[in-house]
């Protein structure tokens, strides 16, 4: 459920097809840079109702399914 709705906010950040979206892509696979990758922490604490991410907590998430585990991580905080 939370791979969902991650590949959806990734997908409206993006402008890529959610479909296309697998635990495996990376931003790179995705084209996002740097500030893509702001805007979608900014999703995600807006939809999921996360605390305020960092640069830090960003830092070692490069694909789908670190952020995956990360966000999961969070909820369950």
């Amino acid at each position: 459920m939370i791979f969902e709705k991650v590949a959806a906010i990734l997908a409206a950040q993006l402008g890529v097809d959610a479909d296309s979206i697998s635990m495996d892509t990376t931003f790179d696979d995705l084209g996002a840079d740097s500030l893509d990758v702001a805007e979608i922490a900014m999703a995600l604490e807006q939809d999921l109702g996360l605390p305020e991410l960092t640069e830090e907590d960003l830092s070692g998430i490069t694909n789908v399914a670190d952020l995956v585990r990360f966000v999961s991580k969070k909820i369950d905080d």
